[in-house]
Parts: structure tokens; C-alpha cells; sequence
């Protein structure tokens, strides 16, 4: 923690930190709380470097345009290229993750309220089309199905060696239904991990205060965030807001299959950094 206090002080001389705890959440990057007011976040791999560089390029172009507050990289760090040296830091969102456990407990309207506000935060961000982004950003178009591909090739194999085989099979069947039914999709702004660690919400007058972590947001497939949705908070609540978004019911079948990918590819994140938790999260179902 030392090195990287020292590290922040090195570029921000200015900037007095009184007291700092480590925010453990984050699976590619290490982050920070300083004077419970700033959250700093730091790299832990070279690829999460070009992730947070691009991640921070996304977030200064779409400052003011969502209804729901999100990051806004006002400290970085990108002159020296290796972990530990690179670093964005911003004003901390208050709010609490909003986990399945504090759904369950509020009541009907209070839920639609929340699904309306998460449904447009999406609408915002998935009405932002490549096309419409500054040409310096360079973002990538991702193909979905192309995605879907290398990832398939890459679970096959370095992940069914740990893998029974009835599940193996299950797999197979999954991947190959979704990639055999290919169409032509319009792909937009995503953010691309909408679960609920980097949803946050104020329990007191129950509404979302902020969404957090655009490490993984990208151009591709809408139905990717509703996989965040169904993952987090199950059928009932996924439906409520599928019925909110334009033409909801026409995504609803690619949301479940990419739904059923989470777990492999926290697995496949494990395997190949090194990070035995995360690995064991993902395959302890698939032993």
C-alpha cells in the first residue's frame, strides 16, 4: 500500500491524505479509498493498463450524459506504463452495492423504481453508437459472435480439463446453439460488468446513486448488460426490466446465453492471472 500512497503523492504532491483503506472488490484492480472521499484505482496486470486508459478516455466523453452519476477521472497517471505506476482517482459516489439480499427486501414500487432507473441508465449508454463516440477514441467494434468464438476455443482448451463431462457436453450444446443462430446485430456502448458490485444505491430513500467500474465497457451487444441484470438479481426483477427496454423481448434469449458464460469466464480469468480465487469461484460448479 506504501508504494502506492507513494506513488500517488510523486504526481499529486499537493494532494494531503490523511487516512487510506483498501477496497478489495475489484478483480483487476487494486483500489483505494484515501480521506473517504477520493477512490483510486490501480492496475494489477500490463492488460488492465490499456483497459484503464481506454476506460478513462470513455468516461471523460460521456461525462453529463447519463441520468445516474458515474466516475469521473478528475486524477491519473499514465506517464509510466507497468503496474504500480499507472492510476486514476476520482470523487467517491456514495452509495452502497446494491446486492440481491437488499431487493428482495423493498417493496413493489420501490422495485420498479430502481428497474426504471437502471433501464434508462442503459437506454443512455446503449444510444451511444460507435459512430457517435470522437474518432480519437479508436474504440473497437467487438463482433459478439467473434467473441463468443475465441472465448468457446479458449474454455475448451484450458478450462475442460477441469470440467466433468456431462458439463462439457452442456457447454457444447450452449455455445453452439448461440453461434449457429447468428444474425446481424447493432452493437453500441456498453458497459459490459453491470452486476450488482458496481451498482450502488442509497437504502434511504431507495433509488440507485451511481454506477462504478467502466474497466470492461466497450461497443458491443445491449443484451450483454442484461446479463449483469439476470445474474444479480434473478428472473423476476430481469423481466421487469426487460419489459422497460425498446424491443426488450427480442434480446431476451442472447441475455440468458451470456448469462450462462459469467461463472467460465471468471474461471478462465483465474487460470490464466493467476488468481486461484477467481478461478475457483467460477469452476466449482462445472467439478
Amino acid at each position: 500500500m506504501n508504494d502506492y500512497i507513494e506513488r500517488i503523492q510523486e504526481v499529486y504532491p499537493e494532494l494531503n491524505i490523511e487516512d487510506v483503506y483498501l477496497n478489495d472488490i475489484g478483480q483487476n484492480n487494486d483500489v483505494f479509498i484515501i480521506n473517504n472521499s477520493l477512490v483510486f484505482r490501480f492496475p494489477k496486470y500490463n492488460k488492465g493498463i490499456v483497459n484503464l486508459k481506454e476506460e478513462t478516455k470513455i468516461l471523460e466523453h460521456i461525462s453529463g450524459t447519463t441520468s445516474i452519476p458515474i466516475p469521473c477521472p478528475k486524477y491519473q497517471s499514465f506517464e509510466l506504463l507497468e503496474p504500480g505506476k499507472v492510476f486514476t482517482g476520482y470523487e467517491r459516489i456514495e452509495g452502497d452495492p446494491f446486492w440481491n439480499e437488499h431487493l428482495v427486501k423493498v417493496d413493489k414500487v420501490d422495485s420498479i423504481k430502481l428497474a426504471k432507473q437502471l433501464v434508462t441508465f442503459l437506454i443512455e449508454m446503449h444510444s451511444i453508437t460507435k459512430e457517435k463516440l470522437h474518432s480519437d477514441l479508436e474504440l473497437i467494434d467487438h463482433n459478439p459472435y467473434e467473441e463468443m468464438k475465441e472465448l468457446f476455443y479458449n474454455i475448451q482448451n484450458k478450462l475442460f480439463p477441469f470440467i466433468n463431462e456431462k458439463a462439457q457436453k452442456d457447454i457444447i450444446y450452449s455455445f453452439e446453439s448461440f453461434l449457429n443462430n447468428e444474425e446481424h446485430l447493432k452493437t453500441t456502448l456498453i458497459h459490459g460488468d453491470f452486476g450488482a458490485s458496481n451498482i450502488l444505491w442509497n437504502p434511504n430513500n431507495c433509488e440507485i446513486s451511481g454506477i462504478i467500474d467502466f474497466g470492461s465497457t466497450r461497443i458491443g451487444d445491449p443484451a450483454y448488460d442484461f446479463a449483469g441484470i439476470l445474474s444479480s438479481y434473478g428472473e423476476n426483477f430481469f423481466n421487469k426490466c426487460i419489459d422497460l427496454y425498446p424491443n426488450g423481448s427480442e434480446i431476451a434469449k442472447r441475455v440468458k446465453f451470456y448469462k450462462s458464460t459469467f461463472a467460465l469466464q471468471e474461471a478462465l480469468h483465474g487460470l490464466i492471472n493467476n488468481d486461484t480465487r477467481a478461478f475457483e469461484n467460477g469452476i466449482k460448479e462445472y467439478h
